[in-house]
């Protein structure tokens, strides 16, 4: 049996670009002003639909018939565009709503930006379009533009070129600017539009709607703030793997965050944070205006490089230089050209070449000279990409030269080329523009941008990779009952901060290894415990509220007597006596003395930022781990391929692997304590701040010697803190069922993982069942290539998530993946669609039923208010199925198709 996704439909954002009908809310003729602007924009051009000016003291602007109030318009309206005082916005979005207005561009000012009063405004006017199903851009904002259409809703002077360049900005005035510098340029759009306050629609929405535009073939944008974190990710992520998105973002220098019990609030910068989250989504961030337009130019025109080796083949030693500086200073590469390409090349150059990247083919190189030598270093395996310059000498033909490499367009690497001059090379420079080949007028621009070509394919590869498997027994049951415990004693006591033997116990129950710790108040138990441990060993503060114990004098190492016990005893409790006081010593812990020869300290943590919720952090630790600042940032949670990558942003993830003799730490190992620590920062939502420092590493071994934890107050609602930016695997919808011939199913949800096992799943799918499930049949290699079981198994479970059914093999003792549920949000809609497919040999067995039924849970879950599928006609067992499980049916619009409903109360 198998159950289909109903397709695209209409989509709630549509009434911004396509709308029929258009009130312009305080239209006026009065010269410079907003309300004549707009309105002129959207009756002197091209755009086809009806145009209603609304304003109460005019009966005619412009020519146009004018009318009072939305009510008195004849016709059902569908974008209204409002210019009035911002005092004035509540009664007309109220009126909006009462005459069924769809969409609201506020073009007004004066809300949130102007302080309290604003934030009032802003909350009304969106608790009445929450209500009645309105969408609003804005306000504050310059309004939209659609050149595919023709739709002129702002008030800028002009429309912009059509095209297929998606344009989203916060900020109006830098539109206009953009504006002129498009049309200078001849860059087409379509869509642009700015966003201003953002107080509905926002990034996640508009990446969703232009993700799935087919006029649409990147996405550019300009953002000051981030809005919705977790909707800005989940689009992101889910629309880079087929559009570029391409974001400037001013605000990179920051004051330094305060520590508070933990390093990692000072180490993670909020720039930092957003840098982590643009790379886990697959965006790529450029630094400048224009490296935003070049790069949504390059990525339409070359196929993006497989790593970051460039070969850089000029007519100039100076222009190459440049160009291998910026590659180098932009973590880029050159090329390690093969001797066979040297050879190759001594055949075609004079003896003076260069003999290394970067290629000088001399001066006077002629169009064959430089057509023949591309050939050859384009060829290069060692090559990612190439970068061709021409400088216009005397002897030299640009020309000419563009019309004998334009053949390497399609090269199957990216080609850039830096045609450097003036009038004399512009023909060139069209030749190559028109054939696919990129230009810049200076080499290191163009450097520049191979950089962020790699960045940006480096980016998608995360997404598109296969991690390891270490969910086993290890990572996926930690004491969950002790964790819970821990953090209820301390929050009974009024306590935020954990001890170090709490803390370690709580890392203990997340099966991170921690080293053995007793407690000790007095000295005689210091003493006995010491004896026990075996010397030597390390005494620690006791304290409930003293987080860096060496700030106050609060360890000695390598205590290898009773009397030294005694000794670090008595200093430990002067020395925070005098510093702090008294009340803050509680006692000492003991632990034994770990050997650091060969061993690396680091540090893993988590802080919460304002915007994604909690942060990891991964890098060198020890007592200056602010002043190497050696660390990777990521967003929870992670899997195995996440935590190698985070680690290898690291100079000591190079160490880890072996240097100058020491033998290699077991990276694997150190994976999956990321794994493991990622999950309890998930879990937890208590924890606000915590730091391993030092893990020691080894080739002996992995093992936390101190930890602080930092609570958030018992008191705080936690629906209040920063929720996690990316949604972590939902545990709730692991379960067991049996069979009614008594064999056990589990019931989890899909993680990325699955891949493998889904290609064998698919494998053991009938002709059958692939046409019933995707109404047309699909090839088996069509539906396990990577990059479509990307798709399905490395999803987002804030809109989408699948419930694989999983059966022990009897003869294998493995479990197999016997069926898949998939329920996915509608965009813009409260809504969801279900689809569902069971391997052959097991239909029958009531899994597609109960599969269904855990649809319709999720879609309670997540308080959907409706669910439907669409259905084969001749698929009568599904359809009985629907039916008893609550389902109304009904025809559907599409032959040989019927319509499946569940409504949820």
């Amino acid at each position: 049996m198998s159950i289909i996704k109903s397709p695209r439909g209409e989509q709630s954002l549509d009434v911004f670009f396509i709308p029929k009908t258009i009130a312009v809310i305080g239209a006026t003729d009065k010269e410079n002003s907003v309300g004549k602007t707009i309105l002129m924009n959207l009756t002197t051009g091209t755009f086809k639909g009806i145009v209603f000016p609304v304003n109460p003291k005019r009966n005619e602007i412009l020519g146009f018939k004018t009318y009072p109030d939305l009510k008195s318009i004849p016709q059902e309206i569908d974008l209204a565009i409002i210019v009035t005082p911002a005092s004035s916005v509540p009664g007309i979005i109220r009126e909006c709503s009462e005459v069924g207005v769809r969409g609201v561009v506020i073009i007004s000012a004066g809300f949130k930006e102007v302080g309290e009063e604003g934030v009032k405004l802003e909350q009304e006017i969106l608790a009445i379009a929450r209500k009645s199903g309105i969408r609003i851009i804005g306000p504050n904002c310059l309004g939209v533009m659609s050149p595919l259409t023709g739709l002129n809703a702002t008030f800028a002077a002009g429309i912009a070129n059509a095209g297929s360049v998606g344009f989203i900005s916060q900020s109006g005035a830098l539109c206009t600017a953009i504006l002129d510098w498009s049309l200078q340029n001849n860059v087409g759009f379509s869509a642009f539009l700015s966003l201003g306050s953002m107080i509905d629609v926002g990034w996640g929405d508009l990446i969703n709607y232009l993700g799935q535009d087919p006029q649409t073939k990147s996405i550019v944008i300009y953002m000051e703030t981030i809005g919705d974190a977790r909707a800005f990710l989940s689009a992101a992520r889910e629309v880079a793997l087929n559009k570029p998105i391409i974001i400037i973002k001013p605000g990179r220098t920051e004051a330094a965050v305060k520590a508070t019990a933990s390093h990692t609030g000072s180490l993670a910068g909020s720039d930092d944070v957003l840098e982590a989250a643009f790379a886990r989504s697959g965006v790529l961030r450029v630094n400048s205006i224009a490296d935003l337009f070049y790069m949504a130019d390059v990525l339409s025109k070359q196929p993006n490089p497989k790593g970051p080796k460039l070969t850089i083949l000029t007519n100039g030693g100076g222009p190459g230089v440049l160009a291998a500086d910026a590659l180098i200073i932009g973590h880029g590469e050159l090329t390690d050209i093969t001797q066979e390409t040297i050879e190759a090349l001594d055949k075609v150059l004079p003896p003076t070449w260069s003999h290394h990247n970067p290629i000088d083919v001399i001066g006077d190189a002629s169009p064959e000279r430089f057509e023949k030598s591309v050939k050859i270093a384009i060829e290069d395996p060692n090559a990612d990409g190439l970068l061709v310059i021409l400088t216009p000498q005397a002897m030299t033909d640009p020309t000419a030269t563009a019309e004998a490499l334009k053949i390497y367009a399609k090269a199957g690497k990216p080609i850039l080329a830096s045609w450097m001059g003036g009038a004399s090379v512009e023909d060139g420079k069209k030749i190559l523009n028109e054939a696919g080949i990129p230009t810049f007028s200076y080499p290191d621009t163009a450097a520049r941008i191979f950089n962020y070509m790699w960045t940006y394919t480096n980016n998608l590869k995360l997404i598109y990779e296969i991690p390891s498997l270490v969910y086993d027994e290890k990572v996926e049951t930690p004491d969950r009952k002790l964790t819970a415990e821990i953090i209820a004693k301390a929050g009974s006591e009024g306590r935020t901060i954990l001890t170090e033997t709490e803390s370690k116990n709580l890392l203990r129950a997340y099966n991170i290894p921690t080293v053995p710790t007793s407690i000790a108040d007095s000295i005689d138990k210091a003493i006995e415990d010491a004896n026990k441990m075996g010397y030597p060993v390390v005494l620690k503060l006791y304290s409930a509220t003293i987080t860096h114990k060496t700030d106050v004098g609060g360890v000695v190492l390598n205590i290898d007597s009773p009397e030294a016990v005694r000794f670090a005893f008595d200093t430990i409790k002067n020395s925070v006596t005098t510093k702090v006081g008294a009340e803050h010593f509680q006692g000492v812990t003991i632990q034994p003395m770990i050997k650091s020869d060969g061993a690396y300290e680091i540090i893993i943590g988590s802080s919460l930022d304002s915007q994604f919720g909690p942060v990891l952090l991964f890098g060198t630790g020890g007592q200056l781990v602010e002043v190497f600042k050696d660390r990777a940032l990521a967003l929870p949670p992670l899997n195995a391929t996440l935590a190698r990558r985070m680690m290898e942003r690291t100079k000591i993830y190079h160490a880890l692997k072996g240097v100058r003799g020491r033998a290699p730490v077991n990276l694997e190992e150190l994976e999956a304590i990321l794994v493991c620590f990622s999950n309890l920062v998930v879990e937890q939502p208590r924890i606000k701040e915590i730091d391993i420092n030092p893990l020691m590493a080894s080739a002996d071994g992995l093992i936390a010697l101190d930890a602080r934890i930092l609570l958030h107050d018992a008191n705080v609602d936690l629906t209040t803190i920063p929720k996690i930016a990316i949604r972590p695997y939902p545990t709730q919808y692991i379960n067991e069922w049996m069979t009614a011939e008594n064999l056990k199913v589990i019931f989890r949800p899909i993680r990325p993982e699955d891949e493998p096992e889904m290609v064998r799943f698919h494998q053991r799918l009938s002709e059958k069942s692939v046409y019933l499930r995707y109404l047309e049949a699909i090839s088996l290699n069509q539906r396990t290539n990577h990059e479509n079981l990307v798709r399905n198994c490395f999803i987002d479970y804030d809109r989408e998530i699948a419930i694989v059914a999983e059966m022990n093999n009897s003869k294998t003792g493995l479990l197999e993946i016997v069926g898949v549920g998939r329920i996915r949000k509608s965009i813009g809609f409260n809504s969801g669609s279900i689809a569902i497919v069971v391997r052959d040999d097991f239909q029958g067995a009531g899994i597609g039923s109960e599969l269904v039924k855990r649809m319709i849970e999720i879609g309670v879950d997540e308080k959907l208010s409706l669910i439907n599928a669409d259905v084969l006609s001749e698929n009568e067992n599904g359809i009985s199925m629907l039916k008893n499980l609550g389902f109304t049916i009904r025809e559907s619009a599409k032959e040989g198709i019927v319509h499946a409903e569940f409504l949820i109360e």
